[in-house]
């Protein structure tokens, strides 16, 4: 009788799991093993690490690569909370910022939704942040919009 009820209850349990969660694994990511699922013919590229982008209300954690040379003024439609792991990021916030402040790598940085800033990088440099979907970024100087 006891067996009986510990399979109908590892039974239900499994199946409680498939409805509506994904299952979760840790993962780990360096500069050099992240896989690029997007790039811009500016060079940038886009990946998304974990979660989906595209879902409204769900936190997810993406990796940016911003090659040098690189300057882009722009807004996004969600908070973002950034780390630099690569390289050295330069913000500055408002729609003429007269300085950019240098962020190199181990920076970590927090943009509130529909801030906008000025973004750029004189070397190669890679940011790994998290926001809630659906993203959207807003850029100013070519009047570009993507969704991520």
């Amino acid at each position: 009788m006891h067996r009986c009820l510990l399979i109908l209850l590892a039974a239900a349990s499994s199946l409680t799991l498939g409805f509506g969660q994904e299952s979760k694994s840790p993962q780990g990511w360096t500069a050099k093993t992240i896989q690029w699922q997007s790039t811009s013919p500016d060079g940038t590229k886009w990946a998304v690490l974990e979660g989906k982008s595209d879902v409204a209300g769900q936190a997810f954690t993406y990796a940016a690569f911003v090659p040098a040379g690189y300057t882009d003024r722009h807004a996004h439609s969600s908070d973002a909370r950034v780390a630099v792991i690569q390289g050295a990021l330069k913000v500055g916030f408002g729609p003429n910022p007269s300085h950019l402040e240098t962020y190199p790598v181990g920076s970590f940085l927090f943009v509130p939704a529909n801030v906008e800033h000025t973004m750029a990088a004189d070397e190669d440099t890679i940011l790994i942040g998290t926001a809630v979907g659906p993203l959207a970024t807003h850029h100013h100087d070519h009047q570009d919009h993507h969704n991520h």
